[in-house]
């Protein structure tokens, strides 16, 4: 079969791609996890948390296909980051599906029974559906910021040698869980500004304040935690964009401020960074200037930011390892093969403008706003 991109290029589209897939992810689930996590903050009487929760009934399930795509992304264009992502972080990622069983859950049965004893425990359980997620997505940035305890032996075969949870949870790992609460939280509650009204609306506009304050509080101080106290990898043998994939025909070295050697590198990758910070700014400005909608698509902005500073600081390392470097896996060489990414690649281009072509209708057909006597009138047809 003629394949009509060469290695090189097919591993770097697809090294794109997953980007575009978690950033996607992370906007269109990350409204719906922020607004979980403000449910019990936002909402104070049973109508009000009605409200909250119908603002996102219609959308959360379509929402997750998002991260069906991101997990099938890793698992068939980088399977060495599958094998020791899911080995290492395994543990955090059963916390993670355990939250998000909790949460359709939630959904479903919170409105069978009208005791406010049995609403109430699963409002809680939603709120830990939305925080858990939030949260581990974040330190697993931060575990690979600094490294993943794995090696590669001579037959290729990952063998992870982490402690576990509690070694995941480390100081860097929980403030970068801390940026990614944030984030979310602003991005939920600048979706609650624009899809509700009344009281419910009011406590989310400020929520959006002081979520977006918090974000820029805490990627700054993470940028400057990066900076000061985490050493980055550089491959010091030959860069062989189109050679085998194998990670062990590379040499790895650490040194401080690699992270920022992209930046000094390609200046117009400052603009990740930048977006990061102007984002959450711009979604504050608009909140308190009564612009919900654009409060939504600025606080979209800094996700994207934030999520591309991550990815462009780490390029071409997708998963670091910190007791064998040289087993590091990159973009360069812990990809499928050139077949199999083309393959993937034109399946992409057909199904994913489905995907948003079928998003976009579905936003379209249930525009407008949750109120509190909607609810109330369609109380057996609505969560």
């Amino acid at each position: 079969m003629s394949i009509p991109l060469d290695y090189e290029s097919l591993r770097l589209i697809w090294w794109l791609l997953l980007g575009v897939l978690l950033i996607g992810f992370a906007i269109m689930d990350g409204f719906d996890l922020g607004t979980a996590m403000l449910l019990p903050f936002v909402a104070r009487t049973d109508t009000e948390r009605r409200v909250t929760i119908n603002a996102i009934g219609p959308f959360w399930d379509g929402n997750q296909v998002w991260l069906i795509l991101g997990g099938g992304a890793i698992f068939a264009a980088w399977p060495p980051l599958y094998a020791a992502s899911f080995s290492g972080f395994y543990i955090a990622m059963f916390l993670v599906l355990a939250a998000l069983i909790v949460r359709p859950v939630g959904f479903e049965f919170r409105n069978k029974i009208a005791d406010p004893r049995w609403r109430a425990f699963w409002d809680y359980a939603l709120f830990v559906g939305g925080l858990v997620p939030s949260v581990v997505f974040g330190v697993a940035f931060g575990n690979l910021l600094q490294g993943v305890p794995f090696r590669i032996d001579n037959d290729l075969r990952i063998f992870y040698q982490g402690s576990g949870l509690w070694e995941l949870l480390n100081p860097f790992g929980l403030l970068c869980g801390l940026v990614s609460a944030a984030m979310l939280a602003t991005h939920g509650a600048a979706y609650l500004a624009a899809k509700t009204d009344g009281v419910v609306q009011a406590r989310a506009k400020g929520f959006v304040s002081i979520g977006a304050i918090a974000t820029i509080v805490l990627f700054a101080i993470g940028g400057l935690w990066v900076w000061l106290g985490i050493d980055g990898y550089a491959i010091t043998s030959a860069v062989v964009p189109d050679g085998p994939s194998n990670p062990l025909l590379k040499t790895v070295a650490r040194a401080p401020g690699q992270w920022f050697a992209n930046y000094r590198n390609y200046s117009w990758m400052i603009a990740a960074p930048v977006l990061g910070f102007i984002g959450p700014l711009l979604a504050l400005l608009f909140a308190r200037a009564a612009r919900p909608g654009l409060a939504f698509i600025a606080s979209a902005i800094g996700i994207f930011g934030i999520i591309s500073t991550a990815g462009v600081s780490l390029f071409p390392f997708l998963m670091p390892s910190d007791i064998a470097p040289g087993a590091s896996l990159t973009v360069w060489d812990a990809s499928s093969s050139r077949l199999t990414l083309f393959v993937m690649l034109v399946s992409t281009l057909i199904f994913l403008p489905i995907v948003l072509i079928y998003t976009a209708i579905a936003f379209r057909a249930l525009r407008g706003v949750v109120t509190a006597s909607l609810v109330e009138k369609n109380s057996s047809s609505l969560y």
